[in-house]
């Protein structure tokens, strides 16, 4: 059986620090960091006491009063890039056949915040369970999913993937395979989350993997440095239109790039720490590699999963040198997750808009927030420091890790 060739046809982004795919662009070559004290609660008695939020969205003013409050957070944020993405892509939805569109999103967490608000409403009550009748339909991972084909009438494949941190690039890798066996034409997809909450920032401190760099929140997302200290927890969404080569092109369709390929692997060696050794990252890039067709070589820049903790950071950079040999060296590697923060269950998709985006642009963004060097990385790796770097790129990857072990890698290259 033939595969048919996918490629990208709309992006749509609402980031810490840009809430257009245009604005999210400019801000990650300029090297903005989303880091800042919470808002949304008081932070008096947390360990950490900053985010990257997203900033000046007000929610009314893209989904009607009444029903964005049967959604959570993370629901409201799909809707909103979902349809940047959908408009961006120039489909024509009275003449699309929404049998063949659906929607494949990621969701590492799913409606924490209205979890955490029904829950304290209980505890605080009077012991009589009186939970809002909306609760489980807000909280749900796969509501996000639903609610855009619900919108839009499209009919396809409708689902969320949920593999922690990596679930937005397994959506990716999941509506790639949709489209390249024929099942559908169109895939919305990408991924959203939610969790700077009580709930979400207590529980990450707890597990001592968050960024305590209280008084420069700014600077504390620090990718390969050698001070870094844990990562910084970021929100929002990415959401990308993937759609078959020939039905774009015979739409007349703009064209970001083509997906090449995608990989999945698992570390099968920790429920939170990563393999020492990247034993599962190698495999995820070789998969990913072979999956596209392509070779090491091929590659010109690596998103990397970059999450700013001192394990995780030199366990990736040590798989890419093992799988990319003396030709790492030629790579621009970078963290966009040093302006971002991490999105968690949403950062594989706009980490994989990010990808495209140095693809159309010729310009990878920096690795920022780097001062002191690590003795345990490389030093004639090229990660892109403190400032963009313009280079022609074909080829793009970007990796995305989760929680559990689980690693998702995907493949983008010029069309």
């Amino acid at each position: 059986m033939e595969l048919k060739r996918v490629v990208v046809t709309g992006l749509g982004a609402l980031t810490p620090i840009g809430n257009t795919k245009d604005e999210y662009w400019e801000a990650l070559i300029n090297g903005k960091s989303g880091a800042a004290p919470i808002t949304y609660f008081d932070t008096e008695n947390f360990k950490t006491k900053f985010a990257c939020e997203v900033k000046d969205f007000k929610v009314t003013d893209f989904i009607d009063r009444k029903e964005s409050r049967k959604m959570d957070k993370f629901a409201q944020y799909a809707m909103v890039a979902a349809d940047e993405a959908i408009e961006d892509s120039g489909l024509n939805l009275d003449e699309v056949n929404k049998l063949r569109v659906g929607v494949i999103w990621g969701a590492g967490i799913g409606g924490l915040e209205t979890f955490q608000q029904e829950v304290l409403n209980y505890a605080g009550g009077n012991g009589t369970p009186r939970f809002n009748p909306f609760f489980i339909p807000k909280m749900i991972a796969d509501i996000a999913p639903a609610n855009i084909s619900i919108k839009h009438g499209f009919m396809g494949p409708n689902y969320t993937t949920v593999s922690a941190c990596a679930s937005s690039a397994n959506a990716l890798f999941d509506a790639l395979n949709s489209i390249r066996l024929g099942y559908t034409d169109v895939v919305v997809t990408g991924g959203s989350e939610a969790a700077v909450t009580i709930a979400g920032m207590g529980g990450f401190n707890a597990m001592h993997a968050l960024s305590t760099r209280n008084e420069s929140p700014e600077s504390a997302s620090r990718p390969f440095d050698g001070t870094r200290d844990g990562f910084v927890l970021g929100e929002g969404a990415g959401a990308l239109i993937l759609e078959e080569y020939e039905h774009a092109k015979a739409r007349g369709a703009k064209i970001y790039a083509e997906v090449a390929g995608g990989g999945l692997s698992s570390d099968a060696h920790h429920m939170t720490a990563p393999h020492p050794e990247g034993a599962g990252v190698v495999e995820v890039m070789k998969n990913c590699l072979e999956n596209a067709g392509l070779k090491p070589e091929d590659v010109d820049h690596i998103n990397t999963h970059g999450t700013s903790t001192p394990l995780g950071d030199v366990a990736e950079l040590k798989a890419i040198s093992k799988v990319f040999g003396g030709h790492a060296k030629n790579i621009n590697i970078n963290s966009t997750k040093s302006m971002t923060g991490h999105l968690l269950g949403a950062a594989g998709a706009i980490e994989a808009i990010a990808s495209i985006l140095a693809i159309e642009n010729g310009i990878v963004p920096p690795t920022i927030n780097h001062a002191t060097v690590d003795e345990n990385i490389d030093p004639e790796l090229n990660l892109t420091l403190n400032k963009a770097q313009k280079r022609e790129v074909n080829v793009a990857m970007s990796n995305t890790f989760g929680f559990g072990g689980h690693n998702a890698c995907v493949l983008f290259k010029k069309i």
